[in-house]
């Protein structure tokens, strides 16, 4: 007998459990075994996972480690939990593994070939806006930000470490969270993709900055997941009653393995008024940005300067050596 126990968190649903029972008296199916009765096996642990309302697709094969070394092999899946009529619904969560073409090349005479051209990274992501209300319903954090992730796993599938640029789509990210007096938080959900963001202020500086982060995502293919976190963080560091501003592109590294590149960035997770950013401080980026056309500017009005300066000079030399008759 094998069984699948289903959980959802009201966005996604996963198998919470799977276990299999089987007989080892039966010789006509294990004719060789070398020990009998029932055998029951089963994990706590299976990344078979797929959004709401959405049947979850996978026809490629993939396998899954249960207690005592067994293995299940799945093939050709296609299932939905907490369905809301009586077929599938037409909306799939599709496995990575499906979403993986590979073309085979007939068999012809070995020649020379160029190696393949690297991917290109994703182009920039587009800018989400998000916001956390409190319990009275007003607006305590927000945030304007378009995200990348930039990821180090194993892929079991592949057997190897792959790198891998995902932009987080604004338009299939819910956020969530939490404001404090001295801590706030934003949780953004994407499909299997979590990432949590903490915030901490220093009541003695009157400071605010991104002090955590923890991701965790999955990869539908059933063997891939990537958890991350790193608590004692320092970045996006601004002054409390102000907004934290940083147009250029920034890379935070939380771990070795996981980094998120920021676009645009405006985000105020403290003294949020009248559901509108304050004042915003520039990030170093920015402010280095706009002081390099200063300097130019100075140093092309010094030039002119120069210049007439030494006309001037030149024009009164001039003069000076004619006498009047």
């Amino acid at each position: 007998m094998f069984s699948l126990v289903f959980s959802s968190d009201g966005r996604l649903y996963r198998v919470a459990n799977m276990s299999l029972q089987y007989n080892l008296s039966d010789t006509s199916t294990f004719p060789q075994s070398s020990s009998a009765g029932v055998v029951s096996v089963m994990t706590n642990v299976s990344q078979i996972s797929a959004r709401m309302n959405s049947t979850y697709r996978c026809l490629s094969s993939a396998s899954v480690s249960l207690d005592a070394g067994v293995n299940v092999t799945f093939a050709n899946v296609r299932m939905e939990a907490y369905m809301t009529s009586a077929n599938l619904s037409k909306d799939e969560s599709v496995c990575s593994a499906d979403q993986t073409v590979t073309t085979v090349a007939p068999t012809q005479s070995p020649k020379t070939t160029a190696a393949p051209s690297p991917v290109p990274p994703p182009a920039a992501p587009e800018r989400g806006n998000y916001s956390i209300t409190n319990g009275n319903g007003t607006v305590c954090l927000l945030a304007l930000m378009g995200l990348q992730l930039n990821v180090t796993h194993f892929s079991k599938s592949r057997n190897q470490t792959v790198s891998e640029v995902v932009n987080l789509q604004p338009n299939r990210t819910t956020a969530s969270g939490s404001c404090g007096v001295t801590v706030a938080t934003l949780m953004l959900a994407e499909d299997l993709t979590n990432l949590t963001f903490t915030f901490t202020l220093n009541s003695t500086t009157q400071k605010f900055h991104l002090s955590a982060v923890s991701v965790s995502a999955f990869w539908s293919d059933m063997t891939d997941r990537f958890v991350a976190s790193n608590s004692s963080l320092d970045f996006l560091q601004c002054s409390v009653g102000r907004s934290y501003m940083c147009s250029a592109e920034q890379t935070l590294a939380v771990v070795p393995a996981f980094s998120i590149n920021t676009f645009r960035l405006q985000l105020q997770p403290f003294n949020v008024t009248a559901n509108k950013f304050s004042a915003a401080e520039q990030c170093r980026v920015d402010q280095e940005n706009m002081l390099i056309p200063i300097i130019v500017g100075a140093a092309l009005a010094g030039l002119v300067l120069i210049v007439l300066i030494a006309y001037l000079i030149g024009r009164k030399r001039t003069h000076a050596g004619y006498q009047t008759i």
